[in-house]
């Protein structure tokens, strides 16, 4: 199994009321703590949008991993399996380059449609996803010591939140007071 580097793990927390035993800016700790979800962009697939006339149960016809992006998502997993954290569930985005990362890092995912690249969808099946994605967000903040996994695309990290993602970067979530997504800390894995 790799070994990760701390120097090269970066993560913020922004007013997080955390546990006695966690510090500020661990997302182990926030994990550890459940209630959350760690959303992460998808592993590095070279290339923006996919080609025309791809197809979703077609990898030949989309976008995918490269080796640099497959490694990635082989070292998140090694980081979750350092820290000791398995999540309650992972799901993945219908799209190859999405479920490729979430079973290197994970092991298995269910493709979640909510999940999906609004690029693909109507503005309402988008509006759709998003009210989806907002309501099992407030279900995982109402279990403690569970988190789940989510794996989707920039589109939909910044429809949901209104931030930029890199490739391979998870977003802690919770939810504030009025329902709305929260971004609790940022996780890369180098």
């Amino acid at each position: 199994m790799p070994t990760v580097d701390r120097r090269h793990l970066l993560v913020a927390t922004a007013g997080l009321a955390l546990p006695a035993w966690a510090q500020p800016g661990d997302a182990g700790a926030l994990l550890r703590a459940g209630g959350v979800v760690i959303a992460f962009r998808h592993a590095l697939a070279p290339g923006t949008f996919d080609p025309p006339g791809f197809k979703l149960g077609d990898c030949g016809t989309q976008r995918n991993l490269n080796d640099e992006g497959r490694a990635q998502a082989r070292r998140i997993g090694a980081w979750f399996q350092t820290q000791g954290l398995r999540p309650a569930v992972v799901r993945a985005s219908p799209w190859c380059r999405c479920v490729e990362t979430a079973e290197l890092a994970f092991g298995s995912a269910s493709a979640w449609p909510a999940l999906g690249s609004p690029r693909a969808g109507t503005e309402e099946t988008n509006a759709q996803s998003l009210t989806e994605l907002r309501r099992a967000l407030a279900a995982a903040a109402r279990q403690p010591g569970r988190f789940e996994v989510w794996v989707t695309h920039m589109f939909v990290l910044g429809d949901l939140l209104g931030v930029n993602t890199a490739s391979g970067e998870g977003l802690v979530l919770g939810v504030q007071a009025n329902g709305q997504p929260r971004l609790l800390a940022r996780l890369v894995v180098s």
